[in-house]
């Protein structure tokens, strides 16, 4: 039982360190990404309507990796792409062309009726999803832009981890002295 305890104390030790250390780096990979932070080379979205249901819900986080040369890309696949000159849109391709040397994609969101009004132009896609998506995560994500939520994000794992390790020394302290007591015990029997 002890045994079994001692590695769900480490386990979870370990658990809140690398939240904190996650913390930290989302935090400060999106402000100095200017929002969106990266990692590993794929730029990570939050995913602000419900145009692409079911494949990603409404406050995911979907990873995408940046697109450098738009004529690879294919229909069906589904690209993150400047909408306009301060918002993104991620929707899936289904139709490619080529005009006057520039490629062009007819995009539409999987649970809009619809295609987009307007052909995306290769130049304005920022990349491609990857597949890899966490739901609701993006909520978390759209905290951490804000100061407050910053500092949140922070402090929270920071205390859980304090907290933690507070009831781990406590409870080592208690073993300790429940140690000394029974050695006490036998030193005024004998």
């Amino acid at each position: 039982m002890k045994k079994s305890l001692k590695i769900v104390s480490k386990a979870t030790t370990i658990l809140l360190s690398i939240l904190l250390i996650l913390m930290i780096y989302l935090v400060v990979s999106s402000k100095i990404n200017g929002g969106e932070p990266s990692v590993m080379g794929f730029q990570l979205k939050t995913v602000l309507s419900g145009s692409m249901e079911p494949t990603f819900k409404t406050g995911s986080i979907i990873a995408i990796k940046p697109v450098k040369d738009p004529s690879l890309l294919k229909k069906g696949d589904v690209i993150t792409f400047w909408k306009s000159q301060d918002a993104l849109a991620t929707h899936r391709i289904i139709k490619v062309w080529e005009n006057e040397g520039q490629m062009l994609f007819q995009t539409k969101g999987d649970n809009n009726d619809n295609p987009d009004s307007e052909a995306v132009v290769g130049q304005n896609i920022v990349g491609k999803y990857t597949g890899f998506t966490i739901p609701y995560a993006g909520y978390i994500a759209d905290l951490g832009n804000s100061k407050e939520g910053s500092a949140l994000l922070l402090v929270i794992p920071g205390i859980l981890l304090i907290f933690y390790s507070a009831l781990t020394i406590f409870r080592a302290i208690r073993e300790v002295d429940k140690v000394t007591k029974s050695q006490n015990e036998v030193e005024k029997t004998a």
